[in-house]
C-alpha cells in the first residue's frame, strides 16, 4: 500500500481513538505528553545511530545521478556527483529536519493553542515515519540497497500522482556531464 494511503489511514483512525481519551484529566493528559517527548526522544535517538553508522561504515562508493527539475522549470536537472555516505547523510539530514519542523508545530499547536488530540496522533506518525524511513530500513534493519532502497532514493508519490525521481540511466548521466562541459568552457 503507498505511503501516503497508509498515513491518511492511520491518522483517521488515530483521530478515531484520539477523541476517546479523556484529555481533561491532567494525569491522562501527563501520560500523553510523556509518551510525545518518548517517541520524540526515541525519533531522534535512532536518527543520530543511523547517523553515527554512516559515518563509521564510511561507503566512499561515487554516486552519480541527475536530479529531476522543477516541474514548472523548463531547465533539465542538473547533475550530482556524491559518494554514498553523503547522499545518506543528507538524506537523514532531510528527516531530521523534518522531525524538528513536527516538534515546532506541536510546540505551536499544543502550547499556545492549546490542543491535545495532535499529541498523540503525531506520537504514533513520528513511529511510523521512522520505520518506513530508507536510511533506517538499510542501516538499522539492515535490508540491502535494492528495489525500493536503490540509492538515489526515488520520491514517494504524492496524492496527484507520481513526481519524476532522479535519473540514473547512463544516457542521462553522459547528457548532463555535457551540459555541465559546455557552461564551463
Amino acid at each position: 500500500m503507498n505511503s501516503g494511503i497508509q498515513n491518511l489511514m492511520i491518522s483517521l483512525a488515530a483521530m478515531q481513538v484520539a477523541r476517546k481519551i479523556p484529555f481533561d484529566d491532567p494525569e491522562v493528559l501527563t501520560y500523553v505528553r510523556i509518551g510525545y517527548v518518548t517517541a520524540q526522544v526515541i525519533i531522534l535517538g535512532v536518527y543520530y545511530y543511523v547517523s553515527m553508522t554512516i559515518k563509521r561504515k564510511n561507503d566512499q562508493t561515487v554516486l552519480k545521478y541527475v536530479e529531476a527539475s522543477s516541474p514548472m522549470s523548463q531547465e533539465p536537472g542538473a547533475l550530482v556527483t556524491t559518494t554514498v555516505r553523503d547522499y545518506d547523510l543528507a538524506e537523514t539530514s532531510k528527516l531530521l529536519r523534518s522531525v524538528y519542523m513536527g516538534i515546532a508545530m506541536m510546540a505551536f499547536l499544543h502550547g499556545y493553542l492549546k490542543y491535545t488530540q495532535p499529541l498523540f496522533i503525531q506520537s504514533l506518525m513520528g513511529i511510523k515515519n521512522l520505520y518506513d524511513a530508507k536510511p533506517v530500513a538499510i542501516h538499522v534493519f539492515g535490508k540491502p540497497a535494492e528495489g525500493d532502497l536503490k540509492r538515489p532514493f526515488k520520491a514517494a508519490p504524492g496524492f496527484m500522482g507520481a513526481t519524476p525521481g532522479p535519473q540514473t540511466d547512463a544516457a542521462a548521466i553522459a547528457e548532463a556531464e555535457k551540459r555541465v562541459g559546455k557552461k564551463e568552457e
